[in-house]
């Protein structure tokens, strides 16, 4: 493999996408629940297609290729060589093949000024510890965004690690339990052990923390969302994800609660979505 990782990542981060197996990663489990309520939400706001869609950190394409099969022009950027190897050689046997695949730094991208109707933000923010580099990366966003466009940007919750932890029966690993307690006092995430299943290097969000950094960026938030609702810390939840009818009312209740403040949290995944205001005279995307 040529490529490299950007300059500066992380390299526990690096490692961890080397080894974990992110590709199928939401064909398991919580994950199921997680990537489908990302999807409902992404069609909720996305602009209708066709239209170009920038999705940065978009792995081995799970979402790339949904979208590209849906009418969109995808160009898919991520940091790691190996999933965007992965990402190549799915899109080539996938029924619409995406527009382009890159190695590619979130902070500084190689799309032109107002060039995407739709940024895909679903994974670099919680992996830029530093709130520098993470405005970096939203400016990024909003730059390449058409006036009009729309940008969806995950974050995980602050609280993840800590409700994983009680579901997972992990907090009895005294290792887990002091990672859980770093995760909740500062919002900065570190793996010091061998396990993959404990993540690796990251920042975790309060709501109100992803909300402002986007407003920031000078994007209008039009939603807050938590992903999963309190249902992906079910033990049971494999069993009754396979059952039509119990698997709708995990939906139904990630749906009620999703937008609620005081419940946002319990959520393993946040979703801001903000809009690119268009300038007085400019047409929208």
């Amino acid at each position: 493999m040529t490529e490299r990782p950007p300059a500066g990542m992380d390299p526990a981060i690096a490692d961890y996408y080397d080894r974990a197996p992110e590709e199928a990663r939401l064909e398991h489990g919580a994950f199921r629940l997680e990537a489908a309520r990302t999807r409902e939400l992404i069609e909720r706001h996305a602009p209708r297609p066709p239209g170009t869609v920038l999705d940065v950190g978009g792995a081995a394409g799970a979402y790339a290729l949904w979208l590209a099969e849906r009418g969109y022009d995808v160009r898919l950027v991520d940091a790691s060589p190996r999933l965007v190897a992965e990402a190549r050689r799915r899109s080539a046997q996938a029924p619409r093949a995406l527009a382009s695949c890159e190695v590619g730094d979130a902070r500084a991208l190689a799309a032109d000024d107002g060039s995407a109707a739709l940024v895909l933000l679903l994974g670099p923010l919680y992996h830029l510890t530093a709130a520098t580099d993470r405005r970096a990366a939203l400016r990024e966003a909003a730059r390449v965004l058409r006036p009009g466009g729309v940008l969806v940007a995950a974050g995980i919750s602050r609280w993840a690690s800590a409700l994983d932890g009680l579901a997972r029966d992990l907090l009895r690993d005294a290792r887990f339990a002091a990672i859980v307690e770093r995760d909740i006092r500062e919002g900065q995430h570190r793996n010091p052990t061998d396990r993959l299943d404990y993540f690796t290097t990251a920042y975790f969000h309060k709501p109100a923390e992803l909300q402002a950094e986007v407003e920031e960026a000078g994007l209008a938030v039009e939603g807050l969302y938590g992903v999963e609702g309190p249902g992906w810390i079910l033990p049971d939840l494999t069993k009754r994800w396979n059952d039509p009818e119990r698997r709708a009312a995990l939906l139904h209740v990630a749906r009620l609660l999703e937008a609620e403040p005081t419940m946002l949290g319990c959520s393993a995944h946040l979703l801001a979505v903000g809009r690119k205001i268009p300038e007085a005279g400019a047409p929208a995307a």
